[in-house]
């Protein structure tokens, strides 16, 4: 545990310090290379200029090469592999995607999918909501807000760790540690292996991603919220609207970009949705989604490179257009774009 926590520090030191050290270094040597102290006027304009034409690159081109190695590659690869036999090295055309059209478990993993799109960012969305409004009238909002969102920054494994515990079973006769079965024997109930039970199960897990988003949601509706012209507020007042009329005729349509934005970003985080399933249930009890099938035959008992990365090519399919509406819907909403 001790050698784990001193690697992580130690990471984070040299992580951190590698990037000030080049930011740093990097200025050093362009401010050297073209000085625009100590020369005459005409000189220091032209690498003042040139400084300008460089500096963009030196703060940028790291990121972009980063992106380049660990984004674009993987994606022809993935897309390469997708058209190939399980070992990668014979062509197969479109078997693989054939294959998955007709694979019951994938049939059902899309299932599952959509049934996530159905339930989490609506779900998401309407609690960060109703709690960004809620904590706006009350002297202790930030400190709730501050709980809300803390669970943020857990990651998705330590909060499938957590919920283990509210749906831990422990068979009849002995004493119930999980919360939820706790709270059912007091109640006089039966407990159940909640994560166990095929089609609840899902939405056992659901409750753990909306958990950790709503905070996220929380955050940005309640600063677009914040942004409403008081003004609006006050006319529907004076026309005589109660609150329930000035939040849905007159505040909700107001940031409706904002909402469709928290919404997107949480449906593609759904369609990606990996952590929760391989912690809690590993896909068994037919709770099994795209991003955990994929990783079942690409990297486990499946071993097999073509079907796995014809999953990925999916998922990504699925995901792309979503992130692409969400960016120009981004860039209209900060005014970047009509």
């Amino acid at each position: 545990m001790t050698a784990q926590i001193l690697s992580a520090i130690f990471t984070i030191i040299i992580g951190v310090g590698g990037c000030v050290v080049y930011y740093w270094g990097a200025n050093k040597i362009l401010d050297t290379v073209f000085p625009s102290r100590g020369v005459s006027g005409a000189a220091a304009v032209d690498n003042l200029r040139r400084q300008g034409l460089i500096r963009p690159w030196l703060f940028v081109g790291p990121a972009m090469l980063i992106v380049t190695v660990y984004l674009v590659y993987p994606v022809i690869e993935t897309l390469r592999l997708s058209f190939m036999d399980r070992g990668g090295e014979n062509f197969v055309g479109l078997a693989n995607y054939s294959w998955a059209l007709g694979d019951r478990e994938f049939r059902s993993s899309i299932f599952n999918n959509l049934l996530w799109l159905a339930v989490v960012p609506a779900a998401c969305t309407f609690f960060g909501l109703i709690i960004a409004v809620l904590t706006d009238k009350i002297w202790w909002g930030n400190i709730a807000k501050s709980l809300v969102f803390l669970p943020l920054a857990i990651s998705f494994v330590g909060a499938s760790v957590i919920w283990k515990f509210v749906y831990e079973y422990r068979a009849e006769g002995q004493t119930q540690i999980g919360i939820l079965n706790a709270a059912v024997q007091y109640l006089g109930g039966t407990p159940q292996v909640w994560i166990s039970t095929p089609f609840w199960n899902n939405f056992f897990l659901m409750v753990i991603l909306i958990w950790i988003q709503t905070g996220f949601a929380m955050v940005i509706l309640s600063s677009a919220l914040r942004g409403i012209p008081e003004e609006t507020i006050e006319a529907a007042v004076i026309d005589g609207a109660n609150p329930f009329q000035i939040f849905w005729k007159i505040m909700v349509p107001q940031i409706w970009g904002t909402i469709a934005v928290v919404w997107t970003t949480i449906t593609i985080l759904v369609l990606k949705v990996f952590d929760i399933v391989l912690t809690m249930t590993n896909g068994q009890w037919n709770s099994q989604v795209l991003a955990n099938l994929m990783f079942d035959w690409m990297f486990r008992g499946g071993g097999d490179f073509g079907r796995g990365a014809a999953i990925a090519v999916i998922i990504m399919l699925a995901v792309v257009p979503i992130m692409i509406w969400n960016i120009r819907q981004a860039n209209r909403e900060g005014g970047g774009g009509h």
